[in-house]
């Protein structure tokens, strides 16, 4: 086997890679007689076909997947000789027009890592802000919860419902005068102006007093998750049992027990450590924000183009997605087309960046662990449908790129930690 380099650009590389037939034929003969005592031929005793015989029933097959095997580990020689660090997959091709009994040219092309050396950290200097849990804060929070645990009491009989008053009520749907599965209920709690009904239910009930008995007439939303509903006309025969009138939600060690806590003091600290968390994770994100706007200027070199290019890809296919969800999706994307070859700017950022990072975690003995990766693999799979989340965990266990892509994020926060 010849290796001779063609391209020495910047971090561009490609070389010749000569397989010679002699080499090849070798190789061939070779695996024929390790194969050829498990061939069947009829005529002949189990482990006694001939080698030519052998040869001429699966030559083609064997030639085939001979060459492949050689090409590949011919290329995965060239790299550990040359000591090359691939940015990417290196693109490999057989020369057109080969055939057995013929030398075997590969042409390989890629791109290389750049040689950068693992940035000092002694001199970065980080400010970390602190925003202390002020009372307001907390009362605010405690008033939210407050907010989304109403209590209510039974108003007087003559009462007529009004926006915000529950009303507890027993309904049979039905469809064309015939009852249809899961629109029956007993003592169903209902607020007016909730909108946790179908459009047009709760406003019908608005003015009625306990003890009512009416018939609405209601149409499903077109896009209603039950198939048989959606877009149908049905009516609900209503009776209502009670109306019931928001009590005032005292905050005090009651009203701590009823979420199960023992005091309101228990429940005061356990809503400052999570608002103390929520602030910790902004103060966390603004000091990474400072710690990569440090590296990236005093930083500057090359970056391989495909890893630039495989990152605005993924920028752009994000960006497009967002902007289809937009009121008007024409006026969003020309929006982003103005920004493209800032975004270009931004990959080329970000490769920089990753690579940085990839050697300061290197100089620093930062791991993923196997476990952190299986947990990471699973986490992944659970957006695919479950018949389809096998497939997934196998793929990214045998494709090494899609493997590096799931793990860089974790790999990145554990470095800027």
């Amino acid at each position: 086997m010849a290796i001779k380099q063609t391209t020495n650009e910047g971090l561009k590389r490609a070389y010749l890679i000569t397989i010679t037939a002699a080499e090849i034929a070798s190789k061939i003969e070779a695996e024929i007689k390790k194969i050829a005592p498990q061939v069947k031929m009829p005529g002949f005793r189990p482990g006694k076909v001939p080698a030519n015989l052998v040869k001429k029933m699966h030559g083609e097959q064997i030639h085939g997947q001979t060459v492949n095997d050689m090409i590949r580990e011919s290329v995965d020689g060239m790299l550990a000789k040359e000591e090359l660090r691939p940015a990417m997959q290196p693109a490999v091709s057989l020369s057109e027009g080969y055939e057995e009994g013929k030398d075997a040219e590969i042409t390989v092309e890629l791109e290389v890592l750049p040689v950068v050396e693992a940035p000092s950290t002694d001199d970065l200097k980080l400010e970390k802000l602190t925003v202390p849990v002020s009372d307001e804060a907390l009362e605010e929070a405690i008033a939210n919860i407050a907010g989304s645990n109403k209590s209510y009491k039974d108003a007087a009989k003559s009462k007529k419902a009004a926006d915000g008053n529950q009303l507890i009520i027993d309904f049979v749907g039905k469809l064309d005068g015939e009852e249809f599965e899961g629109g029956k209920a007993e003592d169903a709690a209902l607020v007016i102006g909730s909108g946790a009904f179908i459009p047009g239910f709760e406003e019908q009930l608005v003015g009625a007093k306990t003890g009512d008995e009416k018939t609405i007439n209601v149409t499903f939303p077109e896009d209603y998750q039950a198939e048989n509903l959606a877009g149908k006309e049905a009516t609900f025969d209503i009776t209502v049992k009670a109306v019931k009138v928001e009590t005032e939600t005292k905050i005090d060690d009651e009203f701590a027990k009823n979420l199960g806590l023992d005091s309101l003091d228990k429940l005061k600290e356990i809503m400052s450590g999570q608002l103390e968390q929520q602030t910790a994770g902004l103060t966390r994100t603004q000091m990474k924000r400072q710690l990569l706007d440090q590296l990236a200027a005093g930083h500057d070199f090359e970056v391989p183009s495909q890893m630039v290019e495989a990152e605005f890809e993924q920028i752009w296919a994000q960006l497009q997605q967002e902007a289809a969800k937009e009121d008007n999706p024409e006026a969003a994307i020309k929006e982003i087309e103005a920004e493209k070859e800032d975004y270009k700017t931004i990959a080329e950022r970000r490769v920089r960046l990753g690579l940085l990072l990839s050697e300061i975690g290197q100089a620093n003995n930062v791991e993923v662990t196997q476990q952190e990766m299986q947990m990471l693999i699973q986490q992944a799979a659970q957006q695919y449908r479950e018949e389809d989340r096998e497939r997934f965990m196998q793929y990214i266990q045998q494709e090494p790129m899609a493997a590096a892509q799931l793990r860089a994020p974790l790999y990145e926060d554990k470095v800027v930690d």
